[in-house]
């Protein structure tokens, strides 16, 4: 699994020759393999200069770093949120419950990265005037949970974390908390209601949780490589980072590439980078077959057809022109062997097993959803239930405490747009438009596109 070096600063001359480094190989997780590629001479740094807060959000803000879980919210204005006069606790969380079919990104960060994450989130806590964190870990990663652990036990005996961080009068600690692998955990709210120990259900807003959040004190959540970012842009400064990217869209970029590639895997590459050299670096298309879709930011994200695609740059603005996400950069590259419907009954079925249940629009919409495109897929469809979709999706959209009836509703009305033939045809001729022998030769597709690792 090949991951750009984002501390290289060569990739400042350009991204077609990186210096790739293979962490699996070149680099180890343990902290004196961390220090030995300059970990912790950020926060050392911060020290040293005597960096004010002010001064460490400005620096953020200058890097116009977009937060990498899925929202693209400015990850320095986040931080300026937060009340730092005021006098009780505050906090800092990691958000690493990593459930979006298709995204496996934040797994490797924390497999082979540990301490870049334990990094960012004490100088976060630096710039907010936090004192303690918390790392919300996915629960079907267990030994992800096991290794932070270890990583955060040799921070702390190294004077990393606790009282008085290197003697700079600066006090932080920090604690894994292990998920139960919700997916609607990814929500921070409902985030926070799991660490407090009830079940995990978004919250209302307002309040946001910059001003009640974890314990009703003051929080601000990132993700895992928002955090792990943070290091870099310290030390060599947020205008070197902006410039690794491009305006609006700042340094490089994550993404999970998955589906029908030759190389599927992790792919750390300047923001702005065109998919065709993406999907390039993935060792192109398995088998040599014709590209049909992508769905460019995880599977809440409108897929979008071939064609639209490849004139598309990874970037959040020309994804969302596009008329999509880039999401948390997980691209699930689909070909010609794909039943549209099947692949949509697949996601339509997650999000309805996976709704909370709390709002009624997506408790029943979710389901209904599901039940009418398994309904087309079995061939037993109905002629107005491509229009009955789509105004279905049109009244979840919107009417729901979270985000998760629009991850539902989005790929629905996507799908059926782009991809209209081909559900009339399953309506008129009760069977697929793609053969099935054309099917089998993809089929492992379906059934992995679920488990969100197909490398």
């Amino acid at each position: 699994m090949a991951i750009l070096e984002a501390i290289n600063p060569s990739l400042t001359a350009g991204w077609q020759q990186p210096d790739v480094r293979d962490l699996n190989k070149d680099g180890g997780w343990r902290l004196k393999d961390y220090e030995a590629r300059g970990g912790y001479l950020a926060l050392k740094k911060l020290f040293a200069d005597k960096l004010t807060q002010d001064q460490v959000i400005a620096e953020v803000k200058a890097s116009v770093l977009r937060g990498r879980g899925g929202a693209g919210f400015p990850t320095g204005l986040k931080w300026s949120f937060m009340p730092r006069a005021f006098p009780g606790d505050k906090y800092v969380v990691c958000n690493t419950d990593e459930g979006e079919p298709g995204t496996f990104k934040d797994r490797d960060i924390m497999r082979l990265d540990p301490h870049s994450v334990i990094e960012g989130m004490i100088i976060a806590g630096f710039a907010m005037g936090a004192a303690r964190g918390y790392n919300y870990i996915h629960g079907e990663v267990f030994e992800l949970y096991q290794r932070f652990e270890e990583a955060l036990a040799e921070a702390r005996a190294a004077g990393y974390l606790g009282q008085n961080i290197l003697g700079a009068g600066f006090n932080f600690d920090l604690f894994a908390h292990h998920g139960y692998g919700a997916y609607i955990c990814g929500e921070e709210t409902g985030l926070l209601e799991s660490i407090e120990g009830k079940k995990g259900q978004p919250r209302f807003k307002p309040p946001f949780p910059a001003s009640f959040g974890l314990y009703g004190k003051p929080t601000t959540i990132n993700n895992t490589e928002t955090f792990a970012s943070i290091p870099y842009i310290l030390r060599q400064g947020g205008e070197t980072f902006l410039n690794l990217g491009k305006p609006n869209n700042g340094g490089t970029k994550l993404f999970s590439v998955s589906g029908h590639v030759n190389k599927p895997g992790n792919f750390e590459v300047p923001m702005g980078t065109p998919f065709a050299k993406l999907l390039e670096m993935a060792g192109g298309m398995r088998g040599g077959r014709k590209l049909k879709a992508v769905i460019p930011g995880g599977s809440s994200a409108p897929v979008l057809p071939a064609d639209v695609i490849m004139e598309c740059t990874m970037d959040y603005d020309s994804i969302a022109k596009a008329g999509s996400m880039l999401g948390s950069g997980a691209v699930i590259v689909m070909d010609e062997t794909v039943c549209m419907v099947k692949a949509l009954e697949r996601l339509s079925w997650f999000y309805y097993e996976e709704s909370c249940g709390q709002c009624t629009p997506c408790r029943e919409g979710t389901g209904w959803l599901y039940k009418m495109v398994h309904r087309i897929e079995h061939g037993e469809g109905r002629p107005e239930d491509l229009d009955l979709l789509d105004e279905i999706a049109g009244n979840i959209m919107g009417r729901t405490i979270c985000a998760l009836g629009d991850a539902a509703a989005l790929p629905v009305r996507s799908f059926v747009k782009h991809f209209r033939d081909e559900f009339a045809y399953h309506i008129e001729n009760k069977r697929c438009l793609v053969p099935p022998d054309v099917q089998k030769a993809g089929s492992t597709f379906h059934t992995r596109l679920m488990a969100g690792a197909t490398c």
